[in-house]
């Protein structure tokens, strides 16, 4: 693959904690920085008051791309919000509105500034809106440089894409508050470092340091286009790397496998940019190239959970797609599921409200969207992942793979359960039984005949089958609707 723009940016070496400037100097083409109210001075702090305010904006160019950034000064005021400083972000967001650029924010902030009172909370309601007006118009990127509090985390979380650094936190309520309420004592670390936001799915991704919170800020805005209606950037086809996807997926149905290797037998250069990685294990979401372009990976994921769809991985996935679908990247859907996952704890933690989530994002996108039923595709699951009655464009099948309502044992279980018992052998015929089912009613075969899947493609000549597909959906023109990018 031709190198992304990590490669083209100077990688001096760096201290870990990077000044504010130095951070949207990584993040942006060498002078391409316009700096913007670097002399507003507060008008409450007095003879505290500092040029700037506690913050650093500026447009700039990303390979190119223009792009809209602003990184908060922790060194005054602890990063606190005021009235000027949140005027200037403000002003870096309305910019990104108007010229219809990406925005990346440095996010280190103590929240609110108490010296400011209700001027500073009305900042940060005048940021949460600027955030949400942009929410699936243009990219937004948040990356977590140090300790975040109150206003500080909510705004991120507002954005597309949270990056947070291993010394980085983010909370609503610091450790010191926690203490004296709850009797709880606890670091800023233990309390909201990137150990818990990977987990429980407010940020996405987590890196080393500074520099290398840049180096990923760029190599995300280059699978993402200047703005929803434009085309991510595209670069030379490259093969894939690693073993052909039938030699990775056992024949087994119980058998664990990690579907990020069948992935990258299918993609570009091997290469996926995966998202929330430690949260919802069981279905993998992933920028990636096919064919040069820019695409969205969804996958069940066998090694957790045996790849069944829980709660969290509904709204992840949901999350996801309609990320994808607000800024125009095709989906490309990896199916290996025996269905939704059973129990009391699902379905009193609301499964059926976070699977209509994703049922709900599939069925709304307008984006050129590829299923591939890998192994096992059962019950609703085999609805919610793309099928073709959600409006998937294209459902291929490899030709051992299983649809149907539920798995052949638990479906001989139900219609043959009284033969089943009065036989000399339950178990043998039990296993009798659901081998004829299998092959009458769950076969790939069978599925094409209903007309559930349109074609049956061999493992090896899935990636020329994808990029056939997405050279012919990928069309210049695509129906573009307002399309907010709402947490979940």
């Amino acid at each position: 693959m031709t190198p992304t723009s990590l490669a083209v940016v100077p990688q001096p070496q760096t201290p870990e904690k990077l000044r504010p400037l130095e951070r949207l100097e990584a993040l942006c083409d060498p002078d391409s920085l316009q700096l913007m109210r670097g002399s507003v001075l507060s008008r409450r702090m007095g003879e505290k008051t500092r040029a700037g305010d506690g913050v650093v904006g500026a447009m700039g160019r990303v390979d190119g791309r223009p792009v809209a950034c602003f990184a908060q000064d922790p060194s005054y005021l602890g990063g606190s919000l005021g009235e000027a400083h949140a005027d200037t972000i403000c002003r870096v967001l309305a910019q990104a509105e108007r010229a219809r650029v990406p925005v990346v924010g440095f996010v280190e902030s103590a929240g609110a500034r108490l010296q400011e009172g209700v001027a500073a909370l009305a900042g940060y309601g005048r940021i949460f809106r600027a955030h949400t007006m942009l929410s699936g118009v243009v990219p937004q990127i948040s990356v977590i440089c140090g300790s975040s509090a109150g206003g500080g985390s909510y705004a991120p979380a507002l954005t597309d894409i949270v990056v947070m650094t291993k010394a980085a936190s983010m909370f609503l309520t610091g450790p010191g508050v926690v203490r004296e309420v709850t009797g709880e004592d606890v670091d800023g670390i233990a309390l909201g470092g990137p150990r818990v936001h990977e987990r429980n799915g407010v940020c996405q991704v987590v890196v080393d340091d500074d520099l290398e919170a840049a180096w990923m800020a760029r190599d995300l805005l280059d699978y993402l286009p200047e703005h929803a209606g434009a085309r991510p950037h595209r670069w030379p086809t490259v093969q894939p790397a690693g073993d052909d996807p039938d030699v990775v997926v056992p024949t087994e149905a119980r058998k664990v496998y990690d579907v990020r290797d069948v992935a990258r037998a299918l993609v570009d250069g091997g290469r996926l940019l995966e998202l929330n990685e430690r949260w919802a294990r069981n279905v993998v979401t992933a920028y990636a190239r096919i064919d040069g372009r820019a695409v969205g990976i969804v996958a069940n994921q066998p090694k957790y959970l045996g790849g069944a769809l829980n709660a969290d991985a509904a709204s992840k996935a949901a999350r996801f797609v309609n990320s994808c679908d607000a800024f125009g990247l095709p989906l490309v859907v990896l199916v290996d599921t025996p269905g939704f996952l059973p129990g009391k704890g699902q379905e009193a933690g609301g499964i059926i409200r976070h699977g209509a989530k994703l049922v709900h994002a599939f069925a709304a996108a307008s984006v050129p969207r590829v299923t591939v039923v890998l192994r096992k595709a059962f019950g609703g699951a085999f609805i919610a992942m793309n099928s073709r009655e959600l409006g998937a464009d294209l459902v291929l099948a490899w030709p051992q793979a299983q649809m149907g309502v539920m798995g052949p044992k638990q479906a001989v279980d139900l219609v043959h359960r009284r033969e089943i018992a009065a036989a000399e052998d339950p178990s043998a015929e039990r296993e009798r039984f659901a081998g004829v089912y299998a092959a009458t009613h769950l076969t790939a075969a069978s599925a094409a005949e209903e007309g559930a899947i349109d074609e049956i493609v061999a493992p090896p000549a899935t990636r020329a089958r994808l990029m056939g597909a997405l050279r012919t959906l990928s069309t210049p023109q695509r129906p573009v609707r307002p399309a907010r990018n709402i947490p979940l």
